[in-house]
């Protein structure tokens, strides 16, 4: 079948519209030097259905397909292993752009769309650095958030309770009969107790009794 008489079936048009997520997160994520635009091979005069920083080309929802990205299609297709293409390229005003064409695969493992990223060389460093870091990340006043990269659940619920609990115990204006309802309430804030068997392993690092923690959980969840 050729890309032009292409017939979505509902599985493909459900997995392009929850790439639009992926887009707009991308997008925020990148920052405004990097164009992205997610296609779907259904209607090529119209076949942009998402589009994050269409002001470097002008391009909108419903524009169409790219004469690069019918030809980075092709390649893909050519090659039978349906992989990412990365490579340079310049628009019509001579911008460098570094490209990135992502074949979105549907049912019976057809392409059904293209995620195109195209990051503009010709922004300024500034605009680029402040997209990446922000200003105030020097600052011991400025707010962050610790990630636990590890391997092993328990180590992420035993590294958050250790960390809230911390806080939690540092904190004067919590009464000491309140510290552990407090712990409790901040590791369910953050969705502590949607890993299997957390309460258990909560109750046991606070030495308090399981019935305790499910307790205090049912008065948060009221």
């Amino acid at each position: 079948m050729s890309i032009q008489e292409l017939i979505l079936t509902d599985a493909d048009k459900l997995i392009l519209s929850a790439m639009k997520t992926v887009v707009q997160g991308l997008g925020a994520y990148l920052g405004s030097g990097c164009e992205i635009v997610l296609h779907s091979l259904e209607h090529l005069d119209s076949s942009a259905i998402e589009v994050v920083n269409g002001f470097h080309s002008g391009r909108t929802v419903g524009a169409p397909i790219t004469n690069l990205a019918l030809e980075m299609l092709e390649e893909i297709e050519r090659s039978g292993e349906k992989k990412p293409l990365t490579y340079f390229n310049k628009n019509k005003d001579n911008i460098t752009l570094k490209s990135a064409t992502i074949p979105i695969i549907g049912e019976q493992q057809r392409i059904v769309g293209l995620l195109c990223i195209n990051f503009y060389t010709d922004i300024s460093l500034e605009t680029f650095l402040t997209s990446l870091i922000p200003s105030n990340v020097f600052s011991p006043e400025s707010p962050h958030m610790v990630e636990s990269f590890t391997q092993d659940l328990d180590e992420v619920i035993s590294e958050s309770v250790s960390e809230i609990r911390t806080k939690v115990m540092e904190d004067s204006e919590i009464s000491p009969a309140n510290k552990n309802k407090e712990i409790v309430i901040r590791l369910e804030e953050k969705g502590i107790f949607n890993i299997k068997d957390a309460v258990i392993k909560v109750a046991d690092q606070l030495e308090i009794s399981k019935n305790t923690v499910y307790m205090h959980l049912r008065n948060i969840r009221k």
